[in-house]
């Protein structure tokens, strides 16, 4: 099964080689018809502390890092190996 791949907007970055991620997706309300903005946080693995508040960022799932962090930060050279 493939890795998912999400985008979202750095909102922290305060913890040592952690960042939290805020992701936001859009769907057509069912009975309603409208779109609707929903949005989730993520913990992400930032091994070089190299993102920053409002970065825009890439993450992919992983094996479990830590007690909240399941997920990765999707670097460029990663992207290319």
């Amino acid at each position: 099964m493939p890795k998912r791949i999400l985008q979202g907007r750095v909102t922290s970055d305060k913890n040592e080689q952690t960042i939290t991620v805020l992701v936001e997706r859009r769907f057509k309300h069912p009975v309603l018809h409208k779109i609707v903005r929903s949005s989730k946080k993520y913990r992400a693995h930032d091994a070089l502390n190299q993102f920053k508040v409002g970065d825009e960022v890439r993450i992919i799932e992983c094996a479990p890092i830590s007690k909240t962090k399941r997920w990765t930060v999707l670097t460029d050279e990663a992207v290319s190996a």
